[in-house]
């Protein structure tokens, strides 16, 4: 079992991750710069265990797309294969950044007995087949560049799991996947109940941005993930400003907590060490500036400005907000009053 000190400098790193991302998904190249798409992973290299020469790396968030796997991180696979996870389900459930990007991609441990899904789900909950993604083979250099970019390697934990190829261009997932698995690498952030990071106190209540929910749909169709995935990939609502407060807000919230958030980054870029690792105490004074910057939301700008999490009421037609007061888009159904 982790001691606390390590379950705190998971939990501090990957705050530090969080923004990273942020910064990387608004810096990142045109998807247009990038054409060459990897061969098919070879059946011996998914039989082999042989990790001396390469490593195999299962990919299921932003990292499925060109513009940011090429483009942004600099890996150049050697191939790559689609791949289902029956072990994983995809959740978002890592914070990022009130009115801007307000969570990231991350997976969990799929209940295995899970019940079916209903209207009462959140959208990006109602998958219950396993998660879906694509397994890059890498060199160990390319591995080591997505361990640092990805926070340094105490953000997430490097797992081991079972996958089964899946053909391009599949309808439908079968829950039960069928052959023999290969075993891959794939980056893994615990929730605060199993010992890991700080998490929100409704872990499906944050809508992903559409520009990186753009990422993951243009990887998916990439790569050519199933069709019924897709489908699901596309009907996650996206986190949308819809009213002038809001807007009012995501640049009040800018101008106070942006220098902060600059700060950290340069700093973190000068103190990281050859690995992308920041030193603990960095690390802890970058927790301590989210836990800041994620309270003054929960205590004064959700309350002054609107949700910077969820998509709220649009307006009327002559752009009053007060006719979308008491409407909420909800990911538990169409529109709840």
């Amino acid at each position: 079992m982790a001691s606390p000190q390590a379950e705190t400098t998971c939990s501090d790193l990957q705050l530090y991750n969080s923004l990273q991302k942020l910064w990387k998904i608004q810096t990142c190249p045109s998807a247009a710069a990038f054409h060459a798409k990897p061969p098919q992973t070879s059946p011996s290299r998914l039989a082999s265990t042989s990790t001396e020469k390469t490593i195999l790396y299962l990919a299921y968030g932003s990292n499925l797309s060109a513009q940011t796997f090429l483009g942004n991180r600099g890996i150049k696979p050697l191939s790559a294969i689609n791949a289902h996870i029956p072990s994983l389900s995809l959740t978002f459930d890592l914070p990022g950044i009130p009115y801007i990007e307000p969570c990231f991609a991350n997976t969990r441990y799929r209940d295995t007995n899970p019940s079916p899904p209903t209207n009462d789900d959140y959208h990006k909950d109602r998958w219950h087949k396993g998660l879906i993604g694509v397994v890059y083979e890498v060199t160990p250099e390319d591995y080591r560049t997505i361990i640092a970019t990805e926070g340094g390697g105490a953000s997430y934990k490097d797992v081991i799991v079972p996958c089964y190829t899946l053909p391009p261009g599949l309808k439908t997932v079968d829950p039960e996947p069928k052959g023999s698995p290969f075993m891959a690498h794939t980056l893994f952030s615990p929730r605060a109940s199993d010992n890991g990071r700080l998490q929100r106190p409704d872990p499906s209540y944050a809508q992903a941005s559409a520009r990186y929910m753009k990422l993951i749909t243009d990887g998916g169709e990439e790569h050519s993930l199933p069709v019924d995935y897709m489908a699901f990939l596309y009907n996650i609502r996206s986190y949308t400003i819809t009213t002038y407060r809001q807007k009012a807000g995501q640049a009040l919230f800018l101008a106070v907590w942006s220098p902060f958030l600059l700060a950290i980054l340069g700093l973190g870029q000068k103190l990281a060490d050859g690995d992308g690792k920041v030193p603990v105490w960095f690390a802890k004074f970058t927790a301590l500036i989210f836990i800041g910057m994620w309270g003054s939301y929960d205590t004064v700008y959700k309350k002054a400005f609107g949700d910077g999490e969820r998509t709220i009421g649009d307006t009327d037609e002559d752009g009053d907000e007060e006719s979308g007061v008491g409407s909420r888009w909800c990911e538990k159904g169409e529109i709840a009053l």
